[in-house]
């Protein structure tokens, strides 16, 4: 896979994410790579939390219902980085751009 390819499927789902890692050009998407990982570690993150906090009555609820509200948030910024590496563009994603795990 070309840079551009690997950078899209990068944003598409966490298997997505694997096959963009193993199979792709590393080199040329590491941007949007770095991001897409980024993103779903954040996804996955939230969802954990909000699960584990709704067992609590209440304000359980009302925290899990904030982080449900963050992981909608998370899934718009990969839209917005699926977007950015359809037009080819190393645009970092609002809040989780800044974050670099591959260097």
């Amino acid at each position: 896979m070309n840079a551009k390819t690997t950078g899209i499927v990068a944003y598409l789902t966490w298997i997505g994410t694997l096959i963009a890692f193993l199979a792709g050009d590393k080199e040329g998407a590491k941007f949007h790579l770095n991001q897409a990982l980024v993103l779903l570690i954040a996804s996955l993150i939230c969802s954990f939390a909000a699960g584990i906090v709704a067992i609590i009555p209440i304000l359980g609820w009302i925290i899990a219902l904030v982080l449900g509200l963050a992981s909608f948030v998370i899934f718009i910024f990969q839209i917005m980085g699926l977007v950015y590496a359809i037009q080819g563009v190393d645009k970092a994603v609002p809040l989780f751009g800044k974050f670099q795990i591959l260097k």
